[in-house]
């Protein structure tokens, strides 16, 4: 990774010492920029972790958002961890959720692999990439993108729409030729659905701009493939929500990779948030029968319009701006 100066904080003890051994040059670096923390205190960081995981796991089911794209700017903008491992832990948390949740979609017949496969060829690779570029990249200009990249998510929850099941009035070439169709049964409409896409070379060269931030920035990727998928190719909504959260498992795997092969996924953070993210998201899926789902969306936008802020005002502090 270089012998560049990244900023941050990484604990220092030696149970980290074994754990972080591949990270280990950079995390030498970044804790001879801050003030050291003692063995009895390190612990600390992680149990504070779990606790807010869990609470972001509530809120993620509630507001009906994946978990990485809340982890990635709060605990980079308000936990003293270095961006890197932050994002790598993020990965895993949009990771775990998409491997738990995709063979049932499959077996339900609402995740579609002919949709799947040829947009998860074009994202994987692209993840990839995204990964290299990030982490290659300053940390301030990352923090900035990322702000950036934030808002512009709230800007989307707040303008998008959805349609159950979009008006495709004929199937394009490309897709006819993939054979990207299919029927399911909608039990709330008690009716077969025969559904089909269309602007299909647009909709695959918006998921290499949606596979790149997704490496890059450790997010997951369901905020924007979902309303690609629905809005911009025509895929009913059920069928787009679940061909997303498999998709999910393919791109965010791929990206994975390169995280780990750069020594930034490291159990003292991947544990306790996937811990969290999981036991918040059982009590989350419970109270979702009696949550008022306007309010729990307000407050997913403003606890993400404010992270945003957040990275921003942090990535030009690092850059002397501000």
């Amino acid at each position: 990774m270089g012998s560049k100066s990244r900023g941050g904080m990484l604990f220092a003890s030696p149970m980290c010492t074994l754990l972080l051994s591949p990270a280990w040059a950079l995390a030498e670096e970044t804790v001879a920029m801050t003030p050291p923390v003692t063995d009895a205190t390190w612990w600390r960081w992680p149990v504070i972790l779990l606790f807010v995981t869990f609470a972001m796991g509530i809120i993620a089911v509630l507001g009906g958002v994946g978990g990485g794209v809340l982890f990635v700017p709060i605990i980079s903008g308000f936990f003293p961890f270095h961006l890197d491992f932050v994002r790598g832990a993020g990965l895993l948390v949009a990771l775990s959720g998409a491997l738990a949740a995709g063979p049932g979609l499959l077996k339900a017949n609402l995740a579609s692999l002919r949709l799947a496969i040829p947009v998860a060829l074009i994202a994987a690779t692209m993840a990839v990439v995204g990964a290299m570029v990030g982490l290659a990249l300053p940390t301030h200009i990352v923090q900035l993108a990322l702000g950036g990249t934030i808002l512009g998510i709230v800007a989307i929850m707040l303008t998008a729409k959805k349609s159950a099941v979009p008006d495709v009035p004929c199937a394009d070439n490309l897709s006819a030729a993939l054979r990207i169709c299919g029927i399911y049964h909608d039990p709330a409409m008690n009716q077969d659905i025969n559904w089909k896409i269309h602007r299909t070379r647009a909709g695959l060269a918006t998921f290499i701009i949606i596979g790149f931030m997704a490496g890059m920035f450790g997010l997951g990727a369901g905020w924007a493939n979902v309303p690609v998928l629905n809005l911009m190719m025509g895929a009913p909504l059920k069928i787009s929500v679940a061909t997303s959260k498999f998709l999910l498992s393919i791109t965010d795997t791929s990206a994975a990779w390169i995280y780990m092969n750069k020594g930034c996924v490291i159990p003292m953070m991947v544990v306790p948030s996937l811990i969290g993210i999981m036991l918040g998201s059982f009590v989350g899926v419970r109270l979702l029968k009696v949550a008022k789902p306007a309010f729990i969306r307000w407050m997913v936008i403003a606890i993400l319009a404010f992270a945003g802020l957040k990275a921003l005002h942090r990535g030009l502090t690092d850059t002397g701006i501000i």
